[in-house]
């Protein structure tokens, strides 16, 4: 179903795989990719619950735009076993303008489909994603 303002349907991939995160922990991250010649999100790559933060890192292309969810294992400063899902809206300063400008727009909408995500980062540069970037963020 496409958005008015950005134009952008979300595939029932999307929802069906981030459920499938959130719920069961089928998968370590999913990356969404938008098909421009079909106005839609669409699922990209899923990782696998054994992949670690460094496969999910390696999945961003360096010059287009992506949208990643990642469920973040940690433990607390009291010792307590946790869990965190990140929204990751991937936006390199190579990517082509147009295209930031679609993920830019469509963003918020995208997100909303995803219901049960606890923390946003928007990324230019591999350095602001990086696990102590995380690790801060989580706690």
């Amino acid at each position: 179903m496409a958005n008015s303002s950005s134009g952008m349907a979300v595939h029932d991939e999307c929802k069906l795989k981030f459920q499938e995160l959130k719920a069961k922990r089928n998968y370590r991250f999913i990356v969404f990719k938008i098909d421009e010649r079909i106005q839609q999100v669409t699922v990209e790559k899923v990782g696998s619950p054994e992949e670690t933060y460094e496969d999910f890192f390696k999945s961003f292309p360096a010059d287009e735009c992506r949208y990643a969810v990642f469920d973040f294992d940690f433990t607390t400063e009291e010792n307590v076993q946790k869990s965190k899902i990140f929204f990751i809206a991937w936006a390199p300063d190579t990517a082509r303008v147009r295209s930031k400008m679609v993920y830019a727009s469509s963003k918020d909408r995208f997100k909303r489909e995803l219901d049960g995500i606890q923390v946003e980062l928007q990324v230019t540069d591999p350095s602001e994603m990086s696990m102590d970037v995380i690790k801060g963020r989580a706690n």
